[in-house]
């Protein structure tokens, strides 16, 4: 069992959290990873309250490990999914796309541990003066709605911890337990990964979605959007649009004309590879195969001590 701020901070065995994905991040999913030692995390970002409440339900009956809800601050009906989580008691809340200073009082003083997603230390101290509990540096290299400032975690991560002492999560990039060592090396203390468990049995995206993304090469992702939201797309017939609108200067109003509404829905949920938006991370290319998430969890961790005796057995005189 591994000891780390991470494992205290959320009662879990294993410092990997579930990155709370639109249409990936479903009960099941989140269930499979809490029960596999992790923190699983339920994506309300593509949920009605209705469909929340259910998820956590069905997530609480499905594990009795801790679980936490990811909710972009953004959501047109915040207020409700803040309600929700507070009167089905969840235990954990991780918040992104926003201001940290909106929510997190009202959240801890109901006993909910509050994290926020952050891509700079400038919003890492934003965050820490907010009062969260937690922050995840999420780099360049990450699936769904980036940072503009394009900061790579390799490079972000140590930059966050000079920021801060508080318990730092690595996102963007990290598929392995190698991944997970080096995050560790840079100062994280618990990684939250996102591709490779959208990649899995568990995960509601579907088997078209999967398909596509195990076949994805090196360079067949690419950050879009960046006036709307920079979201990390796969290169199909819709990114071709989009790519096109934007070299030749297009406006966001444009650019939020053409995504209308549900094309991530259509993309990552319903498997239209053409006209959907396709949004995962760069190490998707590292990935081959769908897995169990438990199966994911146990092979990170199993490769992250084999990392650990490999590192420990080079000297330099």
């Amino acid at each position: 069992m591994v000891q780390n701020k991470i494992c205290s901070l959320f009662g879990i065995r294993y410092p990997i959290i579930q990155g709370g994905m639109v249409w990936c991040s479903g009960w099941k999913l989140a269930a499979a990873v809490s029960n596999a030692g992790g923190l699983g995390l339920i994506g309300s970002g593509s949920m009605h309250p209705d469909m929340l409440r259910d998820h956590i339900t069905k997530c609480r009956e499905a594990t009795e490990n801790p679980f936490g809800v990811n909710i972009p601050l953004m959501y047109p009906q915040i207020e409700e999914i803040m309600k929700i989580v507070i009167d089905e008691k969840v235990p954990v809340v991780f918040t992104s796309a926003g201001n940290p200073k909106s929510w997190t009082a009202t959240l801890k003083k109901e006993g909910i541990t509050v994290a926020h997603v952050v891509s700079s230390s400038r919003f890492a101290r934003k965050a820490a003066e907010a009062g969260v509990d937690a922050i995840v540096a999420e780099g360049f290299e990450a699936g769904g709605h980036n940072g503009r400032e394009e900061t790579t975690t390799l490079t972000l991560i140590p930059q966050v911890r000079a920021a801060t002492g508080l318990p730092l999560i690595a996102a963007g990039g990290i598929a392995t337990g190698a991944g997970m060592a080096a995050a560790f090396a840079l100062g994280s203390e618990g990684v939250q990964v996102g591709t490779r468990f959208a990649l899995t049995v568990e995960s509601s995206a579907s088997d078209a979605f999967k398909q596509r993304c195990i076949e994805l090469n090196e360079g067949d992702t690419f950050l879009s959007l960046k006036k709307v939201s920079p979201t990390r797309l796969i290169k199909n017939e819709f990114f071709q649009q989009v790519h096109e609108l934007e070299e030749r200067g297009a406006s966001a109003d444009e650019l939020r004309e053409l995504l209308g509404r549900g094309r991530a829905k259509k993309g990552i949920f319903e498997g239209d590879l053409m006209e959907g938006e396709l949004e995962i991370g760069q190490i998707a290319s590292h990935i081959r195969e769908i897995l169990p998430a438990g199966e994911v969890v146990r092979r990170m961790m199993e490769e992250y001590r084999l990392t650990l005796a490999r590192l420990s057995e080079q000297t330099f005189a």
